[in-house]
């Protein structure tokens, strides 16, 4: 009885243990989630806003915007992209090393743009913007090398994969279709020459088979006929025989 109740326990404490962990992942999971799409809400907002300021600012506060929206831009579509493309081909994981490296430069540089945003001082905003500037694009050139390489290499395979999909199909199609193929004809023999004339009949020639071979030949008796028998002297002469 004991053993029973021990054994009853044991699976109650577990059933419960289960059940604390499976909803300590759906809580992460669900917080996960709802830290995901605050983010992107985030940024589609800030997006907005960094746009918006880009056409309604004027001077350097607006080229500000300007630079961290061409920079934002760039690298999250190089990221997606790898991301996307690393699932299919594993030789992109160092690429996406290497982007990370880059965007930790480029998180500086946003920090560092954002910043200068409320700066009140807008002669040494504009004195600082070229550097600004240069650091921007060698950043987002290197951002889309890095992108357009990768689709490069999706197109690459997929036009291989095609060219080798379309000859499978020919070969198929050519299979199915073995019928149409004319198959060779034994050629006619040639008709015979047309006889010249040169003063002398010539009889014109056909090609020779058995059959007139055989007809041209003479028929041979199957066993010769008996000649006349000789006669000799001393024979006698037969007598006719009589009437009566």
């Amino acid at each position: 009885m004991e053993a029973v109740i021990a054994i009853v326990a044991l699976l109650f404490v577990l059933f419960v243990a289960l059940g604390v962990y499976a909803t300590v992942k759906a809580v992460g999971a669900a917080k996960r989630g709802v830290d995901r799409t605050i983010t992107q809400a985030r940024r589609t907002v800030e997006d907005h806003t960094l746009r918006a300021k880009s056409f309604a600012q004027l001077g350097p506060a607006g080229e500000l915007a300007q630079l961290r929206l061409k920079l934002r831009t760039s690298m999250r579509a190089t990221q997606d992209a790898l991301h996307a493309g690393v699932a299919e081909d594993e030789s992109l994981k160092e690429s996406l090393g290497l982007f990370q490296r880059l965007s930790a430069h480029g998180h500086e540089l946003d920090a560092e743009l954002k910043r200068l945003e409320s700066e009140p001082d807008r002669t040494t905003l504009a004195e600082r913007l070229p550097g600004l500037r240069e650091r921007t694009e060698r950043i987002t050139q290197s951002a889309d090398s890095l992108r357009w390489a990768a689709r490069d290499r999706a197109r690459r395979f997929a036009d291989d994969d095609l060219d080798t999909l379309s000859a499978q199909i020919d070969v198929e199609s050519g299979a199915l279709r073995h019928w149409t193929k004319t198959e060779p004809t034994e050629t006619p023999p040639p008709w015979p020459e047309t006889p010249t004339v040169d003063g002398s009949t010539e009889q014109q020639t056909w090609p020779e088979t058995p059959r007139s071979r055989t007809a041209e030949e003479p028929t041979r008796p199957a066993i010769t006929p008996q000649g006349p028998r000789p006669t000799y002297p001393w024979q006698k002469k037969p007598r006719p025989e009589s009437t009566t």
